[in-house]
């Protein structure tokens, strides 16, 4: 067979879904074993059924070494890493993705500049239970569903730096610098909040998002706002 017609299929193929479906369909690979056998696999996320049912909450994901009591013991070992869903590196062209080095010099930078703003875009009992010193909680539902909370919508968007010239239409010419996060890199509201930023508008190049949020954070020993 051609290879041509081999790299056609392959991308037809890798079009049908998208680049997050692959942590469930898997890529399937062939390996030699130590005794050099052949062994096929597919990489993929491996989840227990059990896990799958529990759900997300402060208790259950951040008490007793990132695991409550209350977890099954099938999931202490993975129920960090198999909530939510995985993420690729780069959100959008032109918006960086920090790591903690750089969220650390960002908050240097911010106490002698008010143009920078690191935003924690979960929801308020997320931000309350801990988050990063100095963060502000905007919580992504006030960005991604405008309509639903129009007041809040508005009064983030001027926190942002945004002019409201009217309805659906902004200047965006002194908007803030933001650093956005969440709860780790498998959680979905920091880039629900930038995908929403995005579609309005909002510069890429004035987004930066850290995508290791609070789990990463917190097993890199950094300080937060809890004990």
């Amino acid at each position: 067979m051609p290879l041509k017609f081999i790299l056609c299929i392959v991308l037809i193929t890798t079009a049908l879904f998208s680049l997050e479906e692959f942590e469930y369909i898997g890529v399937e690979v062939n390996i030699t074993t130590p005794d050099n056998k052949i062994k096929t696999l597919t990489v993929k996320r491996h989840i227990p059924d059990e896990c799958k049912k529990l759900l997300i909450t402060n208790k259950n994901l951040w008490t007793g070494n990132f695991a409550h009591a209350s977890v099954p013991e099938a999931c202490k070992s993975t129920y960090v890493h198999t909530k939510g869903k995985l993420l690729a590196m780069t959100l959008d062209a032109g918006l960086e993705t920090y790591g903690e080095l750089e969220v650390l010099a960002f908050i240097k930078q911010m106490q002698k500049n008010d143009n920078l703003l690191l935003v924690d875009g979960r929801t308020e009992q997320w931000y309350e239970y801990f988050t990063i010193p100095t963060a502000i909680n905007i919580p992504f539902v006030h960005i991604k569903r405008p309509k639903e909370y129009e007041f809040e919508f508005e009064d983030a968007l001027r926190l942002f730096g945004v002019k409201i010239l009217k309805e659906s239409v902004y200047d965006f010419s002194h908007v803030k610098t933001l650093v956005i996060f969440c709860n780790g890199p498998w959680c979905s509201q920091s880039p629900d909040m930038i995908f929403a930023l995005l579609d309005i508008g909002y510069p890429a190049e004035k987004m930066k998002w850290y995508r290791g949020g609070m789990q990463d954070w917190l097993s890199a020993g950094m300080t937060t706002t809890r004990d």
